[in-house]
């Protein structure tokens, strides 16, 4: 087998693969795969951090290699200055303004199933425990839900992702059945903080659905078709929460010949549309239960430059301003005193949101973000209008362990003050990231 020695690192030939090369270079990229989740035919993950460096040099660690299962993680901070004085919501991540936070401590446990292969049925699992101020963004009601639901807490933990995959081989080209609680289809940004391009996030990703909790079925029909289908609780709910409900999912992703474009469309949520209405904490309380189409275009103009472009519009019925009530105290950075005003009748959220990325080394690509993001009735950042926002980063990879990512960004409200507890129409958002990982 061929190898390739650069600057003493040395690089096999790609394992065999069923599924399409993948299209981008990664390093530097995050990924070199177009949006697909899980994806059929592609080999388990070769990296190999610190933390599973020392366990295969013990006496067990050639046993533990061959069966695949590792344990790594990283550790994620940034530090921003802002415009805002006491809160830089409603974007995401960076929420507390002019502080250096922990956003990410990530522990994962996993045994990737291999779907390359096609003689036998294979098992694999993930659990993955998070903890830092993120932990916002990702609460499901009923997965340790009351550190936001209930007590408006700055800092949480979460248990992200806990399912196990079985990959049948024998149904078309092969299917990976998922059962537990995942992250949800097929967002740009619904990833953890090393796989994604920006340290912040758009208005768009910032309230859309994190994880569903369920049944999912993803099968390949063939190396440029896979449709999926869902059995889930409803966005961010656990089966055993009070607002959960049964909700449907369908996805279709299709790949060009000439693997230059991809399209990922999902009907990520089939229900009622209904708000969620119920008595938890001592209050009245509820959930969203927003349902919604949202697509993915991307496009490969050179292995140095490629675009990807979401969209999604959403509805739902008789909701509240600011969607999920939190029953905690209004805290500075945001959140908390209880349930918002009554929307009656239907409402609406959409937008589209553009990453393009621009490689210039091996460790190093340029992200330019621009977003279109509107909220009819304030339903899911609590102040209605039209928003707009506009960003640029820098990612560079010292190595396959340590990562920064400075960046700068305006994002404004053209009807109304939403930023800095609705005190402003605008914000100016700059600040970098970094991550270690082990």
């Amino acid at each position: 087998m061929a190898i390739l020695l650069i600057s003493g690192i040395s690089w096999a030939d790609e394992p065999p693969r069923r599924a399409l090369p993948g299209p981008f270079p990664s390093p530097p990229f995050p990924s070199s795969e177009f949006q697909g989740y899980p994806l059929v035919g592609v080999p388990p993950s070769d990296a190999v951090y610190p933390l599973m460096k020392a366990i295969y040099s013990t006496s067990c660690g050639e046993a533990i290699k061959n069966s695949r299962v590792k344990l790594y993680g990283w550790i994620n901070g940034s530090g921003n200055l802002s415009t805002c004085k006491h809160s830089n919501m409603p974007d995401s991540y960076w929420i507390v303004p002019n502080r250096f936070e922990l956003d990410q401590f990530v522990l994962r446990l996993e045994r990737e199933v291999n779907s390359v292969q096609t003689d036998h049925i294979d098992v694999g699992f993930r659990s993955t425990f998070l903890y830092g101020i993120d932990y916002r963004y990702m609460t499901a009601g009923g997965w340790t839900s009351y550190q936001l639901l209930k007590d408006n807490n700055l800092y949480g933990y979460d248990f992200t992702e806990q399912y196990v995959d079985v990959y049948t081989p024998w149904l078309a080209q092969g299917m990976i059945l998922r059962i537990g609680r995942w992250i949800a289809c097929p967002d740009i940004e619904t990833q953890f903080a090393p796989d994604n391009y920006m340290g912040t996030h758009s208005l768009l990703f910032t309230f859309d659905t994190y994880t569903q909790t369920g049944v999912m079925a993803t099968i390949m029909l063939n190396k440029y078709w896979t449709v999926q289908g869902a059995i889930h609780a409803g966005t961010d709910m656990a089966p055993w929460y009070k607002g959960a409900v049964p909700t449907g999912m369908l996805g279709v992703r299709w790949v060009s010949c000439n693997n230059k474009d991809s399209i990922y469309l999902v009907l990520n949520s089939i229900n009622s549309a209904k708000f969620r209405r119920f008595k938890m904490y001592g209050q009245k309380l509820g959930h969203d239960n927003f349902n919604y189409l949202v697509g993915t275009w991307q496009h490969k103009f050179s292995d140095n430059i490629h675009t990807k472009t979401e969209a999604y519009y959403m509805w739902q019925r008789d909701a509240v301003v600011g969607g999920t009530p939190s029953a905690g105290p209004v805290k500075s950075f945001g959140g908390g005193g209880g349930i918002g005003a009554n929307i009656p009748g239907m409402t609406l959220t959409f937008g589209a949101v553009n990453y393009t990325m621009f490689k210039f080394s091996d460790n190093d690509f340029i992200t330019v973000r621009n977003e279109y993001w509107r909220d009819v009735d304030g339903e899911r950042s609590g102040f209605p209008g039209t928003y707009s926002s506009h960003a640029i980063g820098l990612t560079h990879n010292f190595n396959s362990i340590l990562q920064i990512r400075p960046e700068i960004g305006y994002y404004r409200n053209w009807n109304n003050p939403a930023f800095d507890l609705g005190k402003k129409r605008g914000m100016v958002l700059c600040g970098f990231d970094v991550t270690v990982r082990f």
